[in-house]
């Protein structure tokens, strides 16, 4: 067995769309992540992504975008608002798992502080679960205590759920209740169609787990690294403070460039199940790992300009060229959310009334609305629980009213 690395666009698409060479990013996180969509190859995983799709569809997005969305961000943020300040790492994650649950099918009937400190706890369990391999403590005991966090995620949360739905789906049977009625989640998606795409509790419990970590990690990380490079820029930068306030396509091409240049995943991986050669001459063989360094490959000068290692939210592209790069992925496992956490390419075609911006762009702009600046006396720390870059802390203040 070889690694293979990958450094240009051009090799990283065709290695994204071979349907030789499978997901190998998470294989030490199998605990929860062994069988879910993104780790899913072949028809197992066609089938699965044709069922989920009814789902993260683009109206679906705009419903979510224009009318659940704005209320659980404003519910969320005001109590940090009354208060004059946040942990934005610990925030985000809240924010983003108040959202992604919803997407997922996670209930929270009680509705109490409580029971969502529950759940977030359940999340960073899950998070680590997801990145064993880059866990820096006895990896045996976290893989453990995440087994037994799931178990009781299920109990808690799962259980409860599936009850509810199961009830509804017989209702809705019995022309009760009419389609509106039904939640729009994954899970309903999942037990609806059990007779399609079967799937024992254990899978159920991980598929649900893995949207909720998803959804929730990879934007609340992308949230807090956005708001970062924007109090960066506009240190060198004042004269477009104004439109950190008011400008919501700015504020959308800043999280794409953020992602282009900060992926959550620095890197992708597959493995070969046959013997591959690239159209630029690059041989695989069978049981070779295929490293993609987004990082390289999102830099490219051809593709982004000769400041392409620079964070630049205004950014003029080539056609056809996408301004996150190649950090949501092609081919078969391009990311399913793509459209719900960071919009479209806002284009000539394009006005703010019909536009569809993305859930984190959504949620930079409520921070800066309500004057979101850095916390003078506390400056942010990175995770060294991790070897990925992430922060740990990150202290802000809110000055400015609504």
């Amino acid at each position: 067995m070889a690694e293979i690395l990958i450094t240009t666009p051009a090799d990283a698409r065709e290695v994204y769309r071979h349907k030789q060479l499978r997901q190998a990013l998470y294989d030490a996180g199998e605990v929860v992540m062994e069988d879910v969509l993104i780790n899913l190859h072949g028809d197992d995983h066609r089938q699965r992504r044709r069922l989920e799709n009814r789902l993260f569809r683009r109206d679906t997005f705009y419903e979510y975008e224009r009318e659940m969305f704005p209320e659980i961000i404003q519910e969320t943020v005001d109590p940090y608002i009354e208060k004059g300040g946040a942990e934005l790492v610990d925030f985000g994650h809240q924010l983003m798992m108040n959202l992604a649950a919803l997407t997922a099918g996670v209930d929270r009937p009680l509705g109490t502080y409580e029971e969502t400190s529950r759940l977030y706890d359940y999340l960073t369990t899950f998070i680590e679960g997801a990145t064993l391999a880059f866990h820096t403590g006895d990896v045996e005991a976290k893989r453990q205590e995440v087994q037994e966090k799931l178990e009781a995620f299920d109990r808690e949360f799962l259980e409860p759920g599936i009850i509810l739905r199961e009830e509804m789906l017989k209702r809705f049977e019995k022309g009760e209740i009419e389609e509106e009625e039904l939640p729009r989640d994954v899970l309903l998606v999942l037990l609806r169609n059990q007779d399609k795409v079967p799937m024992n509790r254990e899978s159920l419990r991980r598929e649900i787990a893995f949207y909720l970590l998803a959804g929730a990690h990879t934007s609340a990380t992308a949230l807090t690294r956005v708001i970062h490079n924007i109090f960066k820029w506009l240190e060198k930068h004042p004269e477009d403070e104004e439109r950190a306030y008011s400008d919501k396509v700015f504020l959308q091409k800043a999280t794409h460039e953020t992602i282009r240049l900060q992926p959550s995943s620095p890197t992708s991986a597959r493995w070969a199940n046959e013997d591959v050669e690239l159209t630029s001459g690059i041989k695989i063989s069978k049981g070779d790992k295929v490293i993609i360094d987004l990082e390289t490959v999102n830099r490219d000068k051809a593709s982004f300009g000769d400041d392409a290692e620079d964070f630049n939210p205004k950014r003029e592209l080539p056609q056809g060229v996408q301004p996150w790069g190649l950090s949501f992925g092609q081919g078969m496992h391009a990311c399913i959310g793509q459209d719900l956490a960071a919009g479209l390419v806002f284009d000539t075609d394009s006005t703010e009334e019909d536009h569809l911006f993305g859930l984190v762009p959504v949620a930079v702009q409520t921070l800066f609305l309500n004057g979101c600046s850095p916390d003078p006396d506390n400056p942010p720390e990175m995770d060294d629980s991790t070897t990925r870059p992430y922060f740990g802390k990150y202290p802000v203040v809110f000055k400015r009213e609504t």
